[in-house]
């Protein structure tokens, strides 16, 4: 169980609560283009929060923002300014959205998914927490503004073993219809050089998929991957119900749970070798190097069955 940092409007005391967790945050499913490499009125953003001027960030909503939180839905376009301009006045210190994905639709508009890390001063001392958040953006009279938003409450943050990467990839997952070329040419490779490939089912929203992925390419993690492995990168979609079958294919119960990031195993041949059930990869504060190195020298070439 996470723990929840909320912020009381009335009093602007923070208190340290019990919560639930809340899933990262997906995307309705609409046409998409790969995802670009960052989107600068997230900047914007990130100044008006640590600046807690709630004039500056009321600019970057529109007139009629619709807001998604645990506690239900609101039609109070002011909501999300309030509250996050509570944010510096009650003791913030730090703030770092990082942006896992970024999306161009249709109609003009962006899809942004962060994953807020921050720090709150409190009497006990400095509290790190952690907002997923999900953007939606368009343009108005020439600025960009922020027409819907959905976010989880501030949780503190999880204590991590894997390293976590400092600027995500949001190009780490290709589109969803690349998988199956993108299976066959890492097959191709791996009857050349007699490695294994790991397919890793997940998607750019989910930081998991982020962490597992900087662990992969970790200074002492790195060498034992490349020698040993091809890895390709599955996409599951924004929603989570795309390349399901392909999941169940290579022996992946992912029509039952979306739980990523999930991994297959095989071998040069295309045979599967392993494939996770049990939601073993798909909580990164539960693994540490050596769950992960274990891992890799179980499952590699030389180690086959």
């Amino acid at each position: 169980m996470k723990q929840r940092l909320s912020v009381a409007l009335l009093s602007g005391i923070l208190s340290l609560t019990a919560g639930m967790t809340l899933a990262s945050a997906s995307a309705e499913a609409q046409s998409a283009t790969r995802p670009a490499a960052s989107f600068a009125p997230v900047e914007s953003w990130d100044a008006a929060v640590m600046s807690g001027s709630q004039s500056a960030l009321g600019a970057l909503y529109t007139t009629d923002t619709k807001t998604e939180t645990e506690q239900g839905v609101s039609q109070d376009p002011g909501e999300e300014a309030r509250f996050w301009s509570l944010l510096a006045p009650n003791g913030l210190t730090d703030f770092q959205p990082k942006v896992l994905a970024v999306e161009h639709r249709s109609g003009g508009i962006v899809e942004t998914v962060l994953r807020v890390m921050g720090k709150i001063r409190t009497s006990a001392g400095e509290k790190p927490f952690v907002v997923e958040i999900h953007q939606r953006w368009i343009q108005r009279n020439g600025a960009w503004q922020i027409f819907f938003t959905r976010r989880s409450d501030l949780f503190a943050s999880p204590t991590m073993r894997l390293p976590e990467p400092a600027k995500p990839n949001t190009a780490l997952y290709a589109p969803p219809e690349d998988g199956p070329a993108e299976i066959r040419a890492a097959l191709a490779a791996a009857a050349k050089d007699h490695k294994r490939v790991i397919l890793v089912f997940g998607a750019n929203w989910c930081y998991d998929c982020h962490v597992l992925d900087t662990a992969f390419r970790s200074r002492d993690i790195a060498p034992l991957v490349n020698a040993n492995y091809h890895v390709v990168h599955i996409n599951v979609g924004d929603d989570g119900d795309q390349n399901l079958d392909l999941a169940e294919h290579y022996g992946i119960p992912l029509k039952k749970a979306v739980r990523i990031p999930s991994l297959a195993v095989l071998d040069s041949n295309g045979k599967v070798v392993y494939s996770q059930q049990n939601g073993e990869f798909d909580d990164s504060t539960r693994l540490g190097p050596s769950d992960v190195t274990s891992f890799l020298k179980k499952w590699a070439p030389t180690h086959a069955g």
